[in-house]
């Protein structure tokens, strides 16, 4: 497995020297910000001048603004790591971001400027995103992350849908429920090979003993199960043929990640909440299979997976790739461990208030407090380690790599 390769000489900021600088801080800040600004919005205290509904605001803005933007920070600095290639830098990055920004802009300003302007805006990043990552591999001959263009490519097409959707329809139902059923499996792929990857880094370092189990035909097994049962949960969400393939879903994802012996990282919080984001996958799975049969209201597994699985994973895999590129040690420290319990503290709740409809309103503002804090709380830990150039890695200390 190849080293990251050497960087091109660059002088200019160091913000832009990399893609996980910019788009991990740009997108944690973001999350965190436009949580606050969806409360107020959600109560009816605050509009903006979108075409959205404030719900699809809110959903459209979490799942096609905050995730796509750590979905390229990772992107942008995993795939150099596949292909050999030099990574995106300077110019062509600060074109990437500000597309992103735009489309932020378009989309609150959508009432203003018109739906279609505002999607064409908005769906350009991915669209862009995409490109850029079909040319890498295609020079890379890497053909095995082909995979990972068709995800990016439908996350565009899904993008598009869901401002036509809402266009139409009044409200991105089925676009809503694509796209993260898109992003959810997009997560089963990566923390595949990385929740495996660091933790037996890690347990061959530290505790030797039982491993990870190897990608194998269960695991290849596992994600067809799941892609069929989020394809028929987005085309219709109840119905106990509904529950029953989504119930064998989440039992499956719960037997993948058994395999992955967790349960001995406890002395590791990097590696650790890897493990507890992943879990997310399956209680979504098995939430929603009890909401297709009327038991609790289908918000508790969407928020299993958004808020859970989204957040919690994509917080962990910005924290770890932040360090281990500014050459700072791999480990967890008191500030970043407390950023790790908001966020779970937030899922938890949010699965609460859906559960728990009496205590709603309550529970829904400790959660997006709790979202808000462990994000932004992110971005103030963060932000100078993503905006100051890289110290040299401390000696044995290596920055993380994917296979």
């Amino acid at each position: 497995m190849a080293q990251i390769p050497r960087l091109r000489a660059y002088s200019g900021p160091a913000l832009l020297s990399y893609g996980f600088r910019p788009f991990f801080l740009l997108g944690s800040a973001y999350a965190g910000l436009e949580v606050l600004a969806w409360l107020p919005m959600f109560y009816g205290e605050l509009s903006i001048r979108t075409a959205f509904s404030a719900l699809d605001w809110h959903v459209h803005e979490m799942l096609f603004g905050y995730v796509a933007a750590i979905i390229a920070g990772f992107l942008l600095t995993a795939i150099p790591n596949w292909t050999g290639r030099l990574p995106l830098q300077g110019g062509p990055l600060l074109v990437l971001v500000l597309v992103w920004l735009a489309g932020r802009i378009a989309v609150a300003l959508s009432a203003e400027i018109g739906w279609l302007a505002a999607a064409l805006v908005d769906v350009a990043f991915l669209t862009l995103m995409a490109a850029a990552v079909a040319r890498e591999i295609f020079a890379g001959k890497n053909w095995r992350n082909l995979k990972i263009v068709v995800m990016l490519a439908l996350l565009a097409v899904t993008n598009l849908a869901f401002h036509l959707e809402a266009h139409v329809e009044g409200i991105a139902s089925y676009a809503t429920r694509v796209g993260i059923g898109l992003v959810i499996f997009l997560i089963m792929i990566v923390g595949g090979r990385i929740v495996p990857s660091f933790t037996r880094n890690w347990l061959v370092r530290q505790e030797p003993g039982r491993l990870p189990a190897p990608l194998d035909r269960f695991d290849i097994a596992c994600m067809v199960l799941s892609a069929a049962s989020l394809l028929l949960w987005a085309a219709r969400f109840d119905g106990r043929a509904i529950a029953a393939i989504l119930a064998a879903a989440g039992i499956a994802n719960a037997a993948r990640l058994a395999r992955w012996a967790g349960d001995r990282t406890m002395a590791d919080r990097l590696v650790l909440i890897l493990h507890v984001g992943f879990a997310f996958v399956p209680l979504g799975f098995l939430l929603g299979a009890l909401a297709a049969i009327g038991g609790i209201a289908p918000s508790a597994g969407i928020h299993a997976w958004t808020v859970g699985a989204i957040g919690i994973m994509t917080l962990a895999v910005m924290s770890r790739a932040t360090l281990g590129h500014t050459g700072r040690p791999l480990s967890a420290t008191p500030g970043l461990q407390v950023v790790y319990a908001l966020v779970a503290i937030a899922a938890v709740v949010r699965i609460a208030a859906a559960v728990l409809p009496g205590w709603s309103m309550a529970l829904l503002h400790v959660a997006a407090f709790a979202w808000a804090a462990a994000f932004l709380g992110f971005t103030g830990l963060f932000a100078p380690l993503l905006c100051l150039p890289k110290r040299p890695s401390p000696r044995g200390t290596a920055g993380p790599r994917s296979n």
